[in-house]
């Protein structure tokens, strides 16, 4: 009998796996691939990885403003394949030793619900107090006549290629797709992004997708259109009552992801459901008494840090610690060049909710150290503020590196900070992270 039973290794489970560990619990962590999930091995850590070289070579290339002049600049995929390759093992060793030093027990294999509650891997039957599911999402795969082309990849096929294709049309303009279009036009792939919506990334403040779509001049964007079929390399699609086709060596089909719940006998357990996956309450704790669900597989808020989070609150939960995850301070980025990101409440969701708010935007080049750096590259700031508390609900970013300042953000509102604890607050200079403290300034009071 184990103190926890944890089916999926990605950074929802090992997390609770250590953070359990840590705390003397036993720990059983079952995965059916490899450790650290699709996150480390098909997700966010190899897309970075190779986006950071794309992002040298793009560097390297247009460098000439900054007094840095390149000759015969190349890029080499098989070479920064396997520099990929070997940060995922080198963090996925890191995985194993925590688990190790924890004494979290790990079986390899695919486990499945029994009807008592158990848990099946192979020949062997698991049972434990409590038990996690964290098994994560993939790719989905819409009806779409012809999608079972040769042609047609999702972002894992797409991320062990070792040979760059002269051209790429990618279905669907939110995180998976712009990234891997970021990546190909910085290499000088001919990029089309066919989305649906009138406008890619909804997540996203209006004013900064329009600029982030500015700022990818390589990308061609097709908004407000609908793909009616594949047709080997060709993709036929309409826009505005008009037939339109474009042909393109490869296709990435990046549409979104639909949670892991098959073929682990949830049937067997009468868990209760959603369209977007398995229900949980503030606890992450499922309709059976003594299960959990975290990360994609229900469907809220489909990040790695959001799963790990998510595992933190129920380790503590289990533990008797009183804990809960705000939804609405998850921090995101989208590591594009330029990159955004993005904590708290958009002002339209804001207005939905009836805040009466003040905002301001400002751009990213008042910051001196962001324009030394990025010259006329866009990049925005907008701070939105609760006008009844004077705390601060939103801050977007748009410009690099703000993946890195966000967390920033998510302290302050973590922390319900005020706009005149901002004020008081001392930013280095010249730091790009300056310019969030100077459009809390431009807020009108």
């Amino acid at each position: 009998m184990y103190d926890l039973i944890i089916l999926g290794a990605g950074p929802g489970g090992y997390v609770a796996a250590e953070r359990a560990g840590e705390r003397g619990k036993k720990v059983l962590l079952i995965e059916k691939a490899e450790i650290g999930g699709v996150c480390l091995n098909e997700g966010c850590i190899p897309t970075k990885t190779l986006l950071n070289s794309a992002k040298h070579y793009s560097h390297a290339l247009d460098s000439k403003m900054f007094g840095v002049h390149t000759e015969n600049a190349t890029f080499n995929l098989e070479e920064a394949q396997i520099w990929k390759n070997k940060v995922i093992d080198t963090n996925r060793k890191g995985i194993l030793y925590l688990m190790d030093k924890y004494k979290v027990e790990i079986v390899k294999g695919t486990g499945v619900f029994n009807n008592n509650g158990t848990i099946q891997v192979g020949d062997t039957s698991y049972s434990g107090k409590d038990i996690i599911i964290a098994t994560g999402s993939s790719p989905f795969m819409p009806p779409i006549p012809g999608a079972d082309s040769s042609s047609v990849l999702d972002s894992t096929d797409l991320l062990e290629i070792t040979k760059v294709p002269s051209s790429l049309v990618v279905i669907g303009g939110g995180v998976i797709g712009l990234e891997f279009a970021s990546f190909f036009s910085m290499l000088g792939v001919k990029v089309d992004i066919i989305e649906m919506m009138d406008e890619i990334a909804p997540f996203m403040e209006p004013e900064f997708a329009k600029n982030m779509r500015r700022a990818m001049k390589k990308v061609k964007f097709h908004l407000g259109s609908k793909v009616e079929s594949i047709d080997g390399n060709k993709v036929n699609f309409t826009k505005k009552g008009k037939d339109l086709s474009i042909e393109a060596e490869a296709i990435l089909m990046a549409v979104g992801r639909k949670p892991n719940i098959t073929g682990i006998g949830l049937e067997n357990l009468d868990i209760e459901m959603s369209r977007t996956g398995i229900v949980v309450n503030e606890k992450m704790a499922t309709s059976k008494p003594g299960i959990y669900a975290i990360g994609d597989v229900i469907g809220k808020s489909l990040f790695a840090h959001s799963a790990s989070r998510m595992a933190e609150v129920v380790v503590n939960t289990i533990c008797g610690d009183e804990d809960s995850l705000d939804y609405d301070i998850v921090p995101w980025a989208v590591y594009t060049h330029p990159e955004a990101a993005s904590c708290g409440l958009t002002e339209d969701e804001a207005v939905k909710r009836n805040i009466n708010i003040k905002t301001a935007t400002l751009q990213m080049r008042i910051s001196a150290r962001y324009f030394a750096e990025n010259g006329m590259t866009p990049g925005l700031c907008k701070v939105v503020v609760d006008g009844d508390t004077d705390k601060i609900i939103g801050i977007h970013l748009l410009g690099s590196p703000c993946s890195e300042m966000i967390f920033g953000a998510a302290l302050i509102m973590q922390s319900g900070m005020t706009t005149l604890d901002i004020k008081h607050t001392i930013f280095p200079h010249p730091s790009v992270s300056e310019v969030i403290r100077e459009t809390v300034l431009a807020i009108e009071q």
